[in-house]
Order: C-alpha cells, then structure tokens, then sequence
C-alpha cells in the first residue's frame, strides 16, 4: 500500500460540521471546567500534582516505545545509584525526565512568550538533550525529508510522509498563525493544531511527545485551564491504534471531523480521569494530614508530611536535609510514619547508603 502523504491546502479545514460536533464540544469543556475547579482546591497543585506530571510523561514517553514505570523513575529520582538496571532502562528513565523537564521548562518560558516555535525549540533541545535523539538535530527544525512507519524501513515501506523539508517552513507558518487565532472552539482549534503539527512532523525527533506537550501547554495559555497541568496520554496510550489511524484519516481522507470527535472524546474522558485522581489525592492529603498530626505529636510533622507528599519515593538523608525539620525530629518522624505504615521501606539503608521509602497510598492513586 503506498504511504500517505502531507496534502498542501487543506489546513485549516474549511468545513467542520459544527452541528455534528456541538454535543461532544458542551461535553468536553464541561468536563475540562470541572477538572480546573478541582485544580483552585488543591493548595499549590504544582508540587501536590507532580507525581501525575512524572506519570503523564511515562505514558506520553511510552507511546514512543519506552517501558520504564512511573515508580522506576521516581525511584531513580531519589537515588539514580541505587535502582539495578539495564542500559536500555536507563535511557527510558532518561528520555522521561527530560520530557518532565522540559514541561517545566515550558512553564516559565510561557510566563514571558506566547505559544510558538521559539518555544517548541527550546522544549525540544531539552528533551533529546544527552539522550538516543541527541544525534537528530535537537533544537532544530528538520532540513531533510522524514517518513512515518515500522522501525527501519525506507521511504517507499512508509506509512506516512510529512511535509517536505523546502515546504516546512511556510507550513509552520500557516500552523502558527492559526495557532494564534480567534476560534469558535478552543478544544476544536487544539484537535485541529495537535493534528496539523503531528502532519507537519517538523523535527527528526520527539514530535509525538512535543506534539502531546502542547494539548496542556495550549489549554493553559488559552485560559481552559489555570497551569499546564493536563495528562492526556493515558487515554491516548489506551487507545493508540485509533489515535494514529484518526490522524492518518486527516491526510489521507481529509477526515477532520472524525479526528476532532475522536480529540474531543479524549479530553472529556481523560478530564474525568484527572479530576477523579485530583479530588483523591486533595481527599488523600486532607486525611493523612490530621492522622499525621495524631501520629507525630510533632510541630514538625505537618511540614514533614507536605514534604513527603511532593516526593512519594524518596531517601532518608534527602528528608533530614531538605525538609526544614531538625536531624534528630526527622530520625524519629520516619520511625513514626513507617510503623504507622505512612510510608513503607523500598530498600532498606546500608552503611552510608541511605534507605529509600514510599508513601504508597498516593502511588496507588498515581499508578492506577
């Protein structure tokens, strides 16, 4: 079968059909509204969220082929030496942090620009920064041709062809000025750019997960949403062979509304995922916070828990030295949460190793 191929002309499309989509539109920003009611509520959602941040780019790195768990990689956070593994899961949980990190990254650069190409540069030489992409221009628009399809195969064996590389250029313009655009719907404008700039295929490499960066970077500068705190590729992970066919369907068959119900229904689903996970772990905070409290008898044992709470895998010496909490306080609050079964030991401590713990009930709701 001959590969698709990027068609010039048909972006933007001229002729959604509004009235087929106006019931999954009301729905999924519904959905999207209550997900960002549940964000105001949680005190500092930034760090009591992050351990969703570091899952979401597990999963938006597992669509690329990585296997690393979002347990491997904040074990690995707390003590890289610590956790055996092979090369190849090292360079997982590298690709992943990088990911993470760029999604911060991306959060202070859009304090001071607009969602743009300069942007979507630098996310990018963060991203393959020491990892397997670093040969592929990172930091750079492609300047050759690229094509989609099994691992290996030539240009003739493609799936899918992009844009050329001499048209690149003017396609980023068309995709960036209407990036900037007055819409009838900003979730129907973001189905519409997440698709145009996954066709476009504009770096050698990373443009999955660049391209998945910009669902929550996109949701938060358009005002959907009050910080880019929006995990969508659990259900795009879920549901992988649909989300590649619905994007082929777009070149191939000009199928812009059957992508934009297939987005729609993502983000109202995966709205609803998120905000059941926020609201548990708000509820999980709330809760654990006065049994904490009863636990320690300790003026240092709420601060010790918000600690925890932002770093669910960690190591010992980092909570006696980063926790603002006295050595000997700290000693005795670990001895207290683990026999209250708080938090559980993963690797017991040895010599100058320090021990690593978890705070498991947060790790269920992240995991699940």
């Amino acid at each position: 079968m001959a590969a698709v191929r990027y068609t010039e002309g048909v972006f933007p499309p001229n002729r959604l059909d509004w009235e087929r989509l106006v019931s999954s539109i009301g729905t999924a920003n519904a959905a999207v509204a209550r997900y960002d009611a549940i964000l105001s509520a949680i005190p500092n959602a930034a760090v009591f969220l992050s351990p969703l941040t570091t899952h979401e780019a597990v999963l938006s790195s597992r669509i690329e082929g990585t296997q690393a768990t979002t347990s491997e990689v904040l074990e690995f956070d707390a003590h890289p030496d610590r956790l055996p593994m092979n090369a190849d899961k090292r360079e997982d949980i590298s690709e992943i942090r990088n990911y993470r990190r760029a999604m911060e990254q991306a959060g202070t650069l859009l304090k001071e620009l607009p969602l743009c190409r300069r942007v979507l540069l630098a996310l990018h030489a963060t991203l393959l920064d020491g990892v397997r992409g670093q040969g592929r221009s990172p930091g750079n628009f492609r300047t050759i041709s690229n094509w989609i399809g099994p691992a290996g195969c030539g240009i003739e064996e493609a799936t899918f062809v992009p844009v050329t590389a001499d048209r690149l250029p003017s396609g980023l313009d068309r995709w960036e000025a209407y990036l900037h655009q007055d819409a009838p719907d900003r979730l129907v404008q973001l189905a519409v750019v997440h698709a145009e700039f996954e066709a476009l295929h504009p770096f050698l490499d990373g443009n999955g997960r660049i391209g998945r960066m910009l669902v929550p970077l996109f949701m938060a500068e358009k005002g959907l949403i009050q910080a880019p705190m929006f995990y969508i590729s659990d259900y795009l992970n879920k549901n992988r062979e649909e989300y590649y066919e619905r994007l082929l369907a777009v070149s191939r068959d000009g199928d812009w509304n059957g992508w934009c119900h297939f987005f729609l229904r993502a983000v109202r689903l995966q709205a609803e995922t998120n905000l059941n996970k926020a609201n548990e772990i708000l509820v999980l905070y709330r809760d654990m916070k006065a049994r904490v409290a009863e636990i320690t008898h300790s003026s240092h044992g709420i601060a010790a828990f918000d600690w925890i709470f932002a770093r669910p895998v960690f190591r010992s010496s980092d909570f006696v030295q980063a926790s603002s909490v006295p050595k000997p306080t700290a000693a005795r609050l670990i001895r207290q949460l683990l026999a209250s079964g708080v938090i559980e030991e993963l690797h017991p401590g040895r010599g100058p190793i320090s021990a690593i713990y978890r705070f498991p009930a947060l790790m269920k709701i992240v995991d699940r």
